[in-house]
């Protein structure tokens, strides 16, 4: 989707009131959805959408 911000573990992070790190922990554990691109350095990034749709049902979440 060209011209949407994509989220990195700290957009992520920031939306659910953790740190950066959570968020990696959570990729490394497979507890986070596939990521939706890749960046030029090959980091993961997600639409907001996929993150929100997530983060109703994350892990931890009370």
């Amino acid at each position: 989707m060209p011209g949407r911000k994509l989220w990195s573990y700290v957009e992520i992070a920031r939306h659910i009131g953790v740190q950066a790190e959570t968020v990696r922990h959570y990729k490394r554990h497979g507890l986070l959805p596939h990521p939706d691109r890749l960046d030029p350095e090959g980091r993961p990034r997600w639409y907001p959408q996929t993150i929100r749709h997530w983060a109703r049902s994350r892990p931890g979440r009370r």
